[in-house]
């Protein structure tokens, strides 16, 4: 994505984002982080798998992994962005909400066995809130798009 320098060693594994990151299995829906340009922009990986919960029942004998949760790992992308970047005070008692979702597209299924790549990038921050463009990626190719808006809070 770019090719500045980055304060945090990578790749980020799982356990690093999990101190980062309020959500847990099942839940958590980000692997790995492997770019980052602090306080601009963020790659991290979902890896897909049959064993995912939801695919019980979307759909039986066909899986596809929900829109929603491929938008949601995109959130928790841009979580991992703030978070990385020191953009975030890191207080326990903050945590940031998906406030908002523009123009979301959905362009391919998600199915087990895809590798998504979550590249999102900070448009502006206001106050206590970040703006972000986002796309999810399987082989190079767009299956998702969006715009997100994350307001912080206390808990």
């Amino acid at each position: 994505m770019n090719d500045m320098p980055c304060p945090v060693t990578l790749p980020v594994d799982a356990e690093r984002i999990a101190a980062i990151l309020p959500h847990r299995y099942p839940f958590l829906l980000v692997d790995r982080v492997i770019e980052l340009c602090a306080g601009a922009s963020i790659v991290a990986i979902k890896n897909v798998t049959m064993n995912e919960p939801y695919f019980n029942g979307h759909f039986p004998g066909h899986p596809v992994m929900p829109g929603v949760l491929i938008v949601e790992a995109l959130a928790q992308t841009s979580g991992l962005l703030l978070g990385l970047s020191g953009t975030a005070a890191p207080d326990d008692s903050l945590i940031f909400y998906l406030a908002k979702v523009d123009n979301a597209r959905f362009l391919k299924p998600v199915v087990p066995g895809d590798q998504l790549h979550l590249e999102v990038k900070l448009k502006r921050l206001i106050r206590n809130m970040g703006i972000f463009t986002a796309r999810a990626l399987v082989d190079g190719k767009e299956v998702a798009t969006c715009e997100l808006m994350c307001a912080e809070s206390t808990r």
